[in-house]
C-alpha cells in the first residue's frame, strides 16, 4: 500500500512539474542556505582556529592604551614582565608600517622592532642567517631580518644575506631570512621586516612600548600567570587599569567558539523561517491538489478505499515533495558552498550531521504541512465528492 502510494505520489508530481518546482522551491532554498552559510561558517571557523592555536596556547598579550609617558612602558619596564613567575620568554615590540627598497624595488611592510625572544614567541623559524640578538640592541645595530615574501618580493631567488635595504630612507644590513609561516588573523605573517626594537624606538620615534607578547611555561597555569601580569602592570600603572589590557589565546579561542555557536543560532532560525515558508507553500498546492482530484477520490471510496487510504496517499505526496526539496536544497547549498570556495578563496567545512538535520527538517515540514490537506481529502464525503465538477 505504502510503496502504490509513493508511486501515485511520484505521478502526479511529475504530471505538474513546474508546479512541482515552485512548490518546493521554499524548501530547497531554506536547506541550500543552512548548509552553503553553515559550511562556510565553519571553515572560516576552523582558519581562525588554526591560526590562533598555531601561536599557541601558552601565549599571552599586553596591550598599553593611550599616550604619554603615563600610559606606555619604556624596553626595561616591559622586560620586567619577563620576571613575572611562570613567564618564559617576553618579546615587547613597536612596529609601523614603512617603505623597504632594494635597487628599484620597493615594498610598502609592517617593521617591527623587537628582541631575541620574538622568534620563540611568535614561533618564525630562520631559513637562513641569524635573527636579532642582544648586542644588536644595546649598540642599535641597524640590521634587519626579512620575512620570506618581503625576501622574495625584493631579491627574488637572490640571497640577500649581507645586503643592504634602505627603510624610510635608513641603510641596514640584512642579516636572516624567516622561513614561510603563512597567513595569520592580522593577515600574512611573511611580509614583515624585524629590526633591533632599539633602533626602532629611534627611528620610529615612538613614546614607548605598547605591545608585549609573553609565553608561559606551563600553558594549564596561563590564567594564573595572566593574573600575575596584570598584577605587576597594576603596580607600573598605580591601580589604572584601564592603562593595559592582557589577552590570552584561550580567551580568543572562547571568543572565536561563541561567535560561532550565535552565527549557527542565527543561520538556524533563518533556515526554519525559509522551511516554514516553503511548508506553506507545499500545504497550498496540495490543498489545490485535493481539490482539482476530488472526483478522482470519490471514485477510489466508492470502489472500497478507505479513509486511512486516502489520508496516507496525499501525506506521502507532501512528504515526497518536502523530501525531493531537501535533496535538491543539499545538493544546491554544496554547490553554492563549493562556488563561493573557488570564486573567494573561502575555507568550507561540510558536515553531514547538518545535511541530515536539515534534511530531516525537510520531512518534518512536509508532515507537519500536508497533514491538513490529506485529512480534508480523506474526510471527503464520496456521494459529494462524485459530484463534483
Amino acid at each position: 500500500m505504502i510503496f502504490q502510494s509513493v508511486k501515485m505520489a511520484f505521478k502526479s508530481i511529475l504530471a505538474n512539474k513546474m508546479r512541482s518546482l515552485l512548490t518546493m522551491l521554499g524548501i530547497i532554498i531554506g536547506v541550500a542556505s543552512v548548509i552553503a552559510l553553515v559550511a562556510i561558517g565553519q571553515g572560516t571557523t576552523r582558519r581562525v582556529t588554526e591560526q590562533v592555536q598555531g601561536l599557541g596556547s601558552n601565549l599571552l598579550t599586553v596591550n598599553i592604551a593611550g599616550r604619554g609617558p603615563s600610559t606606555s612602558l619604556d624596553y626595561g619596564q616591559a622586560m620586567r614582565l619577563a620576571d613575572v613567575e611562570g613567564v618564559d620568554l617576553a618579546a615587547p615590540v613597536v612596529s609601523q608600517n614603512a617603505t623597504v627598497k632594494f635597487g628599484g624595488t620597493s615594498e610598502n611592510v609592517n617593521v617591527t622592532g623587537t628582541n631575541r625572544d620574538f622568534l620563540g614567541v611568535r614561533r618564525y623559524e630562520m631559513a637562513e642567517g641569524r635573527f636579532i640578538g642582544d648586542v644588536d640592541l644595546t649598540f642599535r645595530h641597524r640590521v634587519a631580518v626579512l620575512g620570506a615574501e618581503t625576501a622574495a618580493s625584493l631579491f627574488g631567488d637572490e640571497s640577500p644575506l649581507g645586503q643592504t635595504v634602505t627603510i624610510n630612507g635608513n641603510r641596514f644590513k640584512v642579516v636572516g631570512v624567516l622561513a614561510a609561516k603563512g597567513e595569520s588573523s592580522a593577515g600574512s605573517s611573511d611580509e614583515i621586516v624585524i629590526i633591533p626594537i632599539t633602533t626602532g624606538e629611534r627611528m620610529f620615534r615612538t613614546g614607548g612600548v605598547r605591545t608585549i607578547y609573553l609565553t608561559v611555561e606551563n600553558e594549564r597555569e596561563a590564567s594564573v600567570v595572566r593574573g600575575r601580569v596584570e598584577q605587576e602592570l597594576a603596580g607600573m600603572f598605580r591601580g589604572n587599569t584601564n592603562s593595559y589590557r592582557v589577552f590570552s589565546q584561550q580567551e580568543l579561542l572562547e571568543t572565536v567558539s561563541s561567535v560561532s555557536d550565535s552565527l549557527a543560532l542565527m543561520l538556524g532560525g533563518i533556515a526554519a523561517i525559509s522551511l516554514v515558508v516553503g511548508g506553506i507553500g507545499i500545504m497550498n498546492i496540495m490543498l489545490v491538489s485535493v481539490t482539482e482530484r476530488t472526483r478522482e477520490i470519490g471514485v477510489r471510496k466508492a470502489i472500497g478505499a478507505k479513509r486511512r487510504h486516502i489520508l496516507l496517499q496525499f501525506l506521502i505526496e507532501a512528504v515526497v515533495l518536502s523530501g525531493l526539496g531537501g535533496l535538491f536544497g543539499i545538493g544546491a547549498g554544496i554547490g553554492a558552498a563549493l562556488g563561493a570556495k573557488r570564486a573567494a578563496g573561502m575555507d568550507v567545512v561540510f558536515s553531514t550531521d547538518i545535511m541530515l538535520l536539515a534534511f530531516g527538517f525537510s520531512m518534518a515540514i512536509g508532515i507537519v504541512f500536508g497533514l491538513f490537506p490529506a485529512n480534508k481529502a480523506a474526510r471527503l464525503n464520496p456521494i459529494e465528492a462524485l459530484r463534483f465538477e
